[in-house]
């Protein structure tokens, strides 16, 4: 799954905060060319903990993504309901993959069958988490392998160098042919870089929670993608505000096609992953890569760093 430079950019729309049609792309890790506006599998499976999605609508979504121009898909092998998982779903609906879709998965967080997740993996255990998503996904090589540290919130300064350590070593054995991390802090990114080049960071980020754009704006200097999740809520966070209510009305869009649009205007690094089970919520999000916001609508929203 190596990736060339493609066209995102549907057949018509409005201009894009970018100046070209389209969300724009990002050059990853300075080789591989994705389109800013990409899919996240976490929902494909069905509720987090809890009874399955049905397999033909999530199957259908992934294949109505990459038809819609997603060519960076955020995926791993604990993200999994009662009976379906999302590499499973992936490897179904897309298998023989396209040759320029990227697929990044995560390793990390441990999760048994119940949902719990409930450690850590340690050094010694990674190499068998991305050999897990090796044959899950049905590939030789991963194309991006973030390590994931920590639950919510990147205010846990333990260091990750050893485990970084183990994923630069599989890099170098060809299992994997990008790096990143997630939901880190500003000094766990530089530890990381100090042992392999990073190529993306997948931290907590949106128009509403933006405690994190000094890192943002760390990443744009540095050349390195930032993918946020939670960038519509996740549930965790509500998608209201005044502010955005009035954006959203400025342009005749939802809320959720306003967050999307305002991350892909806030910074060239960032690259957004909204996930969903739902064709139309998928249709909707990728019709924010058209939505452009001028300079007034992101005075309102807010623009730190």
């Amino acid at each position: 799954m190596t990736s060339s430079e493609i066209d995102p950019t549907p057949d018509s729309g409005p201009t894009s905060t970018t100046g070209t049609s389209g969300p724009g792309v990002f050059e990853l890790g300075g080789t591989v060319t994705i389109p800013r506006l990409g899919f996240g599998a976490m929902q494909l499976p069905g509720r987090w903990s809890g009874p399955a999605g049905d397999t033909a609508k999530a199957v259908a979504v992934a294949r109505r993504a990459v038809e819609l121009g997603v060519r960076y898909i955020d995926t791993a092998s604990f993200y999994f309901s009662d009976t379906h998982r999302a590499n499973d779903l992936l490897r179904e609906a897309l298998s023989p993959y396209p040759a320029d879709l990227v697929i990044a998965t995560k390793v990390g967080p441990l999760r048994d069958e119940t949902g719990e997740m409930y450690a850590e993996a340690r050094p010694d255990q990674l190499r068998g988490e991305v050999e897990r998503n090796l044959a899950d996904l049905g590939v030789d090589t991963l194309d991006l392998v973030h390590l994931r540290v920590g639950r919510l919130g990147s205010d846990v300064a333990d260091s990750l160098g050893e485990r970084f350590a183990v994923l630069a070593a599989l890099r170098e054995e060809g299992l994997i042919r990008q790096l990143g991390v997630s939901n880190v802090t500003r000094g766990q990114l530089a530890e990381a870089r100090s042992i392999a080049p990073v190529a993306a960071v997948q931290n907590r980020f949106g128009v509403l929670d933006q405690a994190d754009a000094a890192l943002v704006d760390e990443c744009a200097d540095a050349g390195i993608a930032y993918m946020p999740f939670f960038a519509l809520g996740g549930g965790h966070t509500e998608l209201d505000g005044e502010n955005l209510r009035k954006v959203s009305e400025r342009h005749g869009a939802t809320a959720f096609q306003v967050a999307i649009a305002w991350g892909l205007a806030r910074s060239p690094s960032i690259v957004q992953i909204p996930g969903t089970a739902s064709l139309a919520h998928l249709e909707e999000n990728m019709a924010a890569g058209q939505l452009a916001l001028d300079e007034d609508d992101m005075a309102l929203l807010g623009r730190r760093g």
